[in-house]
């Protein structure tokens, strides 16, 4: 093996490992049935108590779907993932089922809202490991605590999404299901479209990450769902694909050469979710024009490392703590609670292609930023226009 593969090889490896890292104590701890017991939970606002454990589980699992759906094709890799597998189908039986003592709150208060699309978009992302391979009484717990979701409304903002999103992973369960809830969300996230491959989060512009955390790749997984049922959802899917990759651009464009980004808006404590568009659209391979896997590869590795390994991410028992850049309680908007942390997970979304995948073959290639300010030729960017 070559100095470039074994680097490359490393850097598979590394982004496993430290997947498992996070996702571990969550996985075990509620296969377990020891979720609410042994969990800590770091809030401002003590009612978030009542959604953090929820939160922690749907946003671990939307993280590592595609890597739990996909065959690995080393040895060792294959057996974490089988071993993760089972681990995350023990913990939803033990996070749906009514009997258990980590039955999870999908049906009180607004929050289980959005981490029942969580777990619904992991569900979407991995189908065979997270429904198909279910015992039929974990798919009846599983379908009946996601619907309580729908007794109430979301917010008129990107909450419409989440309220869309279930009911997507609901048909592809085999389950009844609301188109108007995938319509109201799609036609209005339409109305929300501000161009240059932004939507606005709700009708207003937010300078933040949500395009990234939640707005384009929900749309992206829902559109490519459903898109063939109808006329005019079909009609969508071109745009909402192009519009997803122009961000991805830009979002590539935003890590710096030491794997730092613009640390804007809120929920900053979800650390490198930030990027899960950029991870979304390599794994689907989908890289606009002149950005490259291996470089994408470099970058998001850059940000992961700049991030984890800063003293103070995890407290002594392995568990996330608030902050971005190490423990920065500060950073924890009331909404915040350590459950809330786990959407970092969602980088990891490349994990879902195969080791001899373009992205993670070849040598290292600097992204833009380090091309840039190195003083190399670099392309002109250039808008989105429709």
């Amino acid at each position: 093996m070559s100095n470039s593969q074994s680097a490359v090889a490393t850097d598979r490896v590394y982004w496993v490992q430290t997947m498992l890292r996070i996702a571990e104590p969550v996985l075990r701890a509620l296969a377990s049935r020891q979720l609410r017991a042994t969990m800590p939970v770091e809030c401002k606002k003590e009612e978030q108590r009542a959604f953090t454990h929820l939160e922690a589980f749907g946003r671990t699992l939307v993280g590592m779907a595609p890597w739990l759906e996909t065959p690995a094709l080393d040895i060792e890799e294959e057996q974490l993932r089988q071993a993760y597998g089972k681990l995350a189908r023990e913990a939803m039986d033990a996070a749906t089922d009514p009997e258990s003592p980590d039955f999870l709150n999908f049906a009180q208060g607004m929050q289980p809202i959005v981490d029942t699309a969580f777990l619904a978009h992991a569900i979407l992302r991995a189908p065979n490991t997270l429904w198909h391979s279910l015992d039929a009484r974990v798919q009846k717990n599983l379908a009946a605590a996601m619907k309580t979701s729908r007794t109430r409304k979301p917010g008129f903002n990107n909450w419409l999404l989440f309220a869309a999103m279930t009911e997507t992973a609901l048909g592809v369960m085999g389950e009844d299901w609301d188109h108007m809830r995938v319509d109201f969300a799609l036609k209005q996230h339409e109305q929300w479209y501000l161009g240059d491959g932004m939507y606005g989060d709700g009708v207003d512009y937010h300078a933040d990450y949500y395009n990234s955390f939640v707005i384009q790749p929900m749309m992206v997984d829902i559109i490519e769902q459903v898109h063939a049922l109808y006329q005019d959802w079909g009609k969508m899917r071109e745009n909402i694909l192009k519009r997803a990759q122009r961000y991805a651009a830009v979002q590539e464009r935003m890590i710096s050469p030491e794997g730092t980004f613009p640390a804007i808006g809120r929920s900053l404590a979800y650390r490198f979710g930030a990027f899960q568009a950029l991870a979304q659209t390599s794994q689907r391979r989908e890289l606009p024009v002149g950005v490259q896997p291996a470089q994408v590869r470099g970058a998001l590795t850059a940000v992961i490392r700049r991030l984890i390994e800063v003293p103070g991410t995890f407290d002594e028992a392995g568990w996330l703590r608030i902050g971005l850049c190490g423990h920065q309680p500060e950073l924890g908007e009331p909404y915040i609670s350590t459950g809330s942390l786990y959407l970092c997970s969602a980088v990891f979304l490349p994990l879902g292609l195969a080791a001899n995948d373009e992205f993670w073959q070849g040598a290292d290639v600097p992204w833009t930023s380090q091309q840039v300010w190195s003083g190399q030729k670099v392309a002109i960017d250039s808008a989105l226009y429709e």
